[in-house]
Formats: structure tokens, C-alpha cells, sequence
């Protein structure tokens, strides 16, 4: 599935949920769209935990 029709697929599911549930099943609908991804990307071995915590790390660093 290529990088279009993924993105059309999300704005549609963000869509409904915005309609049919408002703003804040909008933001979960997101919120959980995002955990799903970077679990996904866990699994297939493209990301590890160690590269997460060292952006978190920095993240805080630059407060």
C-alpha cells in the first residue's frame, strides 16, 4: 500500500470520528493511530527502544 492511499485511509478514519464523535474522539482516534504506528514499527525491527528513550532524553535536554 503506498504512502497515498495510507494518508487517505487516516483522514478518512479521522473524519468520521471528528463527525460522528467530536472533537475529543477526534484527538483519540489520533492518539492511538500515532501508539499504533510506532508499535508497528517496533515490531518490524525498524525503530528500537533504546532510539526512543535517547529523543525523549533529548527532548527534556532542551528545555
Amino acid at each position: 500500500m503506498n504512502l497515498a492511499l495510507t494518508g487517505l485511509l487516516v483522514g478518512m478514519a479521522l473524519g468520521f470520528a471528528g463527525y460522528f464523535g467530536g472533537f475529543a474522539a477526534f484527538l483519540l482516534v489520533g492518539v492511538l493511530g500515532v501508539v499504533g504506528f510506532v508499535v508497528g514499527r517496533l515490531l518490524e525491527g525498524d525503530i528500537e527502544l533504546s532510539e526512543l528513550g535517547d529523543l525523549l532524553r533529548n527532548r527534556d535536554r532542551r528545555r
